[in-house]
């Protein structure tokens, strides 16, 4: 009888699924990567060194599900849902109170006209500034990420020059199609707030990739908060940035410059970014970065340097070791360094 019955259910199911695909064909996918460190830990200003076993040396960790469907003519509905982690805890989130979708949480229409998409995604500067330096999204050892989206709380008042976190809620984005290697996002975060309706978040970024040329930038003019719901900033903050490499095989060099200011501060948040990535052998690189902000008002400067390699034992798995330092006007400065191994699923 139970057998009679597990194949009715099977015969069921396939014929459920043949009229489904009769339809639209359409996938789910989980995926993410884990990414844990040992090292040591000591910023420009702190008052000690900690020892660490971390998440999240050269990628913050995530997982979570993507998923399409062909609509036909040429449309198809995509789906994101991905949750960032902290793999040595367990705990979710980047940090305490982190919304649970706050990597990705949207829907979207794509074709020949590009994507329009609704929800939570990334901010106009996170994927710029990616891709235009050598450490990639490292917020443990990227200087030019640490500079632009990490701010310190050791009484130095080092402050992210990043308006509104990587990620936007209550998002509409236009995506363009890729036109001989150009693409552009053109973003609108609606504020959603009560007495303050015209308060939201605007901004845009591009990339052009052309053979071993890679050229991005970004645009930013913010008013709300993130992540979730957000709150207004209590005035308007604006940040842009150009970035560059090019491949030459033995070397790739990277280069940016942009500029940060809040409408309600003398203040100018000046960075500059120079840095390398070298392949040696195979399945390995040696990654160099360097980076300069200087606010103009007062006088204050931070310089951060990080050499690592990075060394792949396959397609999805690498481990890596990286050093950095870090000095503040003023201020002590700091070294830090880390082991770790990366997995990607």
């Amino acid at each position: 009888m139970k057998k009679n019955l597990l194949a009715l259910s099977l015969s069921l199911g396939g014929v459920l699924l043949c009229a489904g695909g009769a339809h639209a064909q359409s996938s789910v996918e989980v995926s993410g990567l884990v990414d844990v460190f040992a090292g040591s830990i000591k910023n420009s200003g702190d008052a000690g060194r900690k020892s660490v076993v971390d998440s999240g040396g050269l990628t913050t960790s995530w997982f979570g599900f993507k998923g399409t469907e062909d609509l036909g003519g040429g449309l198809k509905a995509n789906f994101q849902l991905t949750s960032f982690i902290k793999v040595d805890t367990g705990s979710q989130g980047r940090f305490a109170n982190d919304t649970f979708f706050s990597r990705d949480a949207n829907v979207s229409l794509s074709g020949s006209f590009g994507s329009v998409m609704l929800g939570r995604w990334m901010a106009p500067n996170f994927l710029p500034s990616v891709v235009g330096n050598p450490l990639g999204d490292s917020f443990t050892f990227s200087p030019l990420i640490l500079h632009m989206n990490v701010p310190l709380f050791n009484g130095t008042g080092w402050g992210a020059t990043t308006p509104s976190d990587t990620g936007w809620s209550n998002q509409l984005v236009y995506s363009t199609p890729n036109i001989g290697g150009f693409k552009a996002n053109l973003q609108y975060q609606f504020g959603e707030q009560a007495g303050n309706n015209g308060k939201k978040n605007v901004g845009a970024n591009f990339f052009y990739f052309g053979g071993p040329l890679t050229l991005t930038g970004f645009y930013e003019r913010d008013q709300i908060s993130n992540p979730g719901a957000g709150s207004y900033l209590g005035t308007t903050k604006k940040d842009w940035m150009l970035l560059g490499a090019y491949d030459f095989g033995v070397v790739k060099p990277f280069v940016s410059y942009g500029q940060a200011k809040a409408d309600n501060s003398p203040n100018k948040a000046k960075t500059v970014q120079l840095g390398a990535s070298v392949p040696v052998g195979p399945a390995g690189k040696v990654l160099v970065e360097w980076v300069k902000t200087d606010l103009s008002q007062t006088k204050v400067d931070r310089k951060t340097y990080t050499v690592g390699y990075d060394h792949f034992l396959s397609k999805r798995t690498d481990v890596y070791a990286m050093f950095m330092g870090d000095k503040i006007t003023n201020q002590t400065s700091g070294t830090s360094f880390g082991v770790g191994i990366r997995h990607r699923f």
